[in-house]
């Protein structure tokens, strides 16, 4: 176990994509909303993939589409020389990765050069864990989390976000760019986590301001439109304001005005918000805003979760939900 090499660049089961490139096998692990159009974009671009995930539903879409299923994390990786996962918490990529005893799950079973992209969202430190877990059996091991939501995943217009070595960064950028636009280098284990969750926190933030920020106006005779092109002309011009706006009948085309449906859902950013306050606890440093944007939406996502986090708005006028 974890002693067998892999080489990225030269293996016979390879797709071949040109005379001097061959493109490596990928196991695909996590097939929800996001996991499921990356794995088709990767299909349609000649990887050969083996898939896995816990719903038979969102396997099958995948099939017909191209891909392999198995019916394990460890089967789906039998003959990969990248893995890529996708999944919903830190404790799913313990689970996979490290197993119950932290040196039995899916590290232990791959061969030495093995490349790992992890592009869950999760904590740091969790993240830093698995990759020191990766070390141990010469596993190149990534944290890229994504930005840009279902719409980005299937358009192929991501952002990644990756911490890692460089030279695992230089193996998974021309995978990554099948995938995603925008490709950034964070820095070392962990950095694309803590660049990914700043973001989100300042999202968060964004977006329960602007809300605010309508319904101050709104509350005071003012039109949401007219406000919201008076603002964006203005030094209050923000991209919840410009692209997302969260009031109905603003903008066309964003969840606001499609009864929050569809999006990023509130729990989801909740989620994110709440692993910027664990990662804020952890370093000591303090996060007065942050801390206000989770305990809204932490209040708002117990009714509206699955609502898109834009429903914020409903926070200050709960007849935008009808």
């Amino acid at each position: 176990m974890g002693t067998k090499d892999t080489d990225l660049s030269n293996t016979e089961s390879n797709t071949t994509t040109s005379d001097s490139e061959v493109k490596p096998n990928i196991a695909f692990i996590g097939l929800g909303n996001m996991g499921a159009p990356m794995a088709e974009n990767l299909l349609k671009a000649g990887y050969t993939l083996s898939v896995y995930d816990l719903s038979a539903d969102a396997t099958q879409r995948l099939e017909q589409a191209g891909a392999s299923v198995a019916d394990s994390p460890k089967s789906a990786a039998s003959n990969a020389q990248v893995v890529i996962s996708m999944l919903p918490a830190g404790k799913h990529v313990h689970s996979v990765y490290l197993g119950d005893s932290g040196d039995n799950g899916l590290l232990a079973e791959l061969p030495k050069g093995t490349l790992v992209i992890d592009s869950s969202t999760i904590a740091a430190a969790d993240a830093r864990l698995v990759a020191e877990a990766a070390s141990k059996f010469d596993i190149d091991f990534l944290d890229a989390p994504v930005s840009g939501g279902t719409g980005g995943a299937i358009a192929g217009s991501l952002t990644f976000i990756v911490g890692g070595s460089a030279e695992a960064f230089a193996k998974a950028e021309p995978i990554l760019a099948v995938m995603g636009k925008n490709i950034f280098h964070a820095g070392e284990h962990g950095a694309g986590q803590v660049a990914k969750i700043c973001n989100n926190m300042l999202l968060g933030i964004l977006m329960a301001g602007t809300a605010e920020a309508i319904n101050l106006g709104v509350k005071n005779g003012l039109d949401p439109k007219v406000l919201s092109d008076i603002m964006l002309q203005s030094s209050g011009r923000n991209w919840t304001l410009e692209v997302y706006n969260p009031y109905p009948k603003v903008l066309e085309n964003v969840p606001s005005s499609n009864g929050y449906k569809g999006g990023f859902m509130s729990k989801l950013m909740q989620k994110d918000l709440n692993l910027a306050m664990q990662t804020a606890k952890d370093t000591d440093v303090e996060t007065p805003m942050g801390a206000k944007a989770t305990e809204l939406y932490e209040a708002h996502a117990r009714d509206n979760g699955d609502r898109d986090f834009s429903s914020i708005m409903a926070h200050h006028d709960h007849s935008v939900l009808s």
